[in-house]
């Protein structure tokens, strides 16, 4: 390790010289001047890791010295060490971007823990989450090796995305490949556990929360226990990564309650989100709604367009009755954005709006046919990163810090989340197939059975059975299929996209935050 440099200004610097010897025997390297402005001369000319000011020095004081070493340093710590406590002399150093400050008379020991604290607090968090992770990742190999139910594989996807996003602090750290190849390890292991348990939940056999049970098991409960005026959310693909983004974000106006649940198959929007708001499994809807996928699941205008009728409904059969009626709102662009922003406060009269927000699933597509975007959101780590710069600087931020003023109750959660597709999977099929990336329906469906989950028989999996010998395939893992046909092209086309309809613990795991205004009276 490097020696680090102190730079202490103190016109009685002579009697400090015990303190430098205690620094000096504990590794530092210190620069002794008695005075403001030799201070200041020798950070512009010379590397220090931080600077030691003595407020009252003759010629230029310590909070002068501040000034010009912050000028030409931003980032250069600086303790200030002052007789004074008064509260004006602190709120002028604050005010001055000072580091911390020491009230004399100071002992060595003081001295050594400021400047460890400042300079060496990056280098111990860093270690300290290496050892933290080496010690996770025994602990998920003993969780895979017991045979791990739902409720572990919530706790283990839990652990390793906040992992994920203290590694996004230290990328440094050099950890990142391991962890993704833990990941991958543990994705492999959770599509084998779905695919042997699916159908036993479909079945009603001990299955975690699904997406037909989440607005019996959270939204109901608050529309019959609470007189706060309630929202409930949903964001298009928000992964549970994104979400905790987001909820550092919102903790300054709301309680939050952050629990979990499982999507349905596929992880798709026609299928995750009309399960949602119609309280039913795909197979349920298409005997009500035998037109719903008529064009197909392509086109989500069709085939999610009647998410209004589907909640309605779904209230009256649990005996949930409003006066006056939800408000229901889909929001797909700025503009529609802006306008729901303007009228929020008239929505806050009604006691129920449901509210679906596309962005950042828009967001993920368009991002496969745009190298801008690309080179703007590389990874999961910059992924992270835009989503939390959009959401400080949107209109939904706007009308979630409205409605929490007003003393409103938000559950937020999603239809499902995604994962990026790395390795290409090679699909054949008859001409009908659908043409999604991670998901397909049709006939004569044939794929590698290491690469995709075979759903022969969609009665089990209570889905929509699409013809005469129809069946599904889910891509695991981070595959993506890709048609015979043109093959190079098109694996080299959605190669590292964001995608989703398959099986992995980013996709089905996620979560729903009941979140209650700080100014709430509950």
């Amino acid at each position: 390790m490097r020696t680090r440099r102190i730079i202490w200004a103190d016109d009685e610097i002579e009697l400090l010289k015990p303190h430098i010897i205690f620094l000096q025997e504990h590794g530092y390297d210190v620069t002794a001047v008695t005075n403001g402005n030799d201070a200041v001369e020798l950070v512009r000319k010379h590397r220090f890791d931080v600077v030691l000011l003595d407020e009252m020095m003759a010629g230029m004081d310590g909070l002068t010295a501040l000034l010009e070493i912050k000028a030409h340093d931003p980032l250069l710590p600086c303790v200030l060490i002052t007789k004074s406590e008064e509260e004006s002399l602190m709120e002028e150093a604050i005010g001055r971007k000072i580091d911390d400050y020491l009230t004399k008379p100071v002992n060595p020991s003081q001295i050594l823990l400021a400047c460890k604290k400042l300079i060496d607090t990056k280098t111990i968090a860093e270690q300290k989450l290496a050892q933290k992770y080496i010690g996770k990742l025994q602990d998920y190999s003993a969780m895979l090796a017991k045979n791990p139910g739902w409720r572990d594989f919530i706790k283990i996807y839990v652990s390793i995305t906040e992992i994920e996003l203290e590694l996004d602090k230290h990328p440094d750290l050099g950890l990142n490949q391991t962890l993704d190849e833990q990941k991958a390890e543990m994705n492999v292991a959770f599509a084998q556990y779905v695919e042997n348990n699916y159908p036993l939940w479909a079945r009603g056999e001990s299955p975690p929360p699904l997406s037909p049970n989440l607005v019996r098991e959270w939204v109901i409960p608050q529309l019959r226990d609470t007189s706060e005026k309630l929202l409930f959310l949903v964001i298009d693909c928000l992964r549970l990564d994104h979400w905790l983004v987001l909820e550092k974000q919102l903790q300054e106006y709301f309680h939050i309650k952050r629990d979990y649940y499982y999507s349905i198959l596929p992880t798709a929007t026609p299928y995750s989100r009309n399960a949602i708001f119609a309280g039913m499994y795909p197979a349920d809807i298409e005997q009500s709604y035998p037109d719903l996928w008529a064009r197909g699941t392509n086109d989500e205008s069709s085939s999610n367009r009647y998410e209004r009728q589907f909640l309605d409904r779904q209230l009256e059969i649990n005996g949930v009755r409003l006066k006056p009626e939800h408000k229901y709102i889909k929001v797909m662009d700025s503009e529609e954005s802006e306008n729901v922003a303007r009228r929020i406060k008239t929505f806050m009269n009604l006691p129920f709006v449901s509210m679906v927000w596309n962005f950042i699933d828009i967001l993920g597509h368009s991002r496969s046919s745009s190298d801008v975007l690309k080179e703007i959101v590389p990874d999961e780590a910059a992924y992270r990163s835009v989503i939390g710069v959009w959401f400080k600087h949107s209109t939904l931020l706007r009308i979630l810090k409205t409605w929490a003023e007003n003393g409103g109750t938000v559950i937020v959660t999603t239809d499902h989340g995604s994962i990026r597709g790395r390795r290409s999977a090679r699909v054949h099929s008859d001409k009908d197939a659908s043409t999604g990336l991670r998901f397909k329906s049709g006939r004569n469906l044939r794929v590698d059975e290491k690469q995709a989950i075979y759903l022969r028989d969609p009665a089990l999996y209570r889905l929509p059975k699409g013809g005469v010998n129809s069946s599904y395939i889910l891509a695991k893992e981070d595959y993506y299929f890709v048609y015979p046909t043109n093959y190079n092209k098109y694996a080299q086309l959605y190669h590292d996209g964001f995608q989703h309809g398959g099986v992995t613990m980013e996709e089905m795991i996620l979560p729903v935050a009941i979140m209650e205004s700080r100014k709430s009276g509950r």
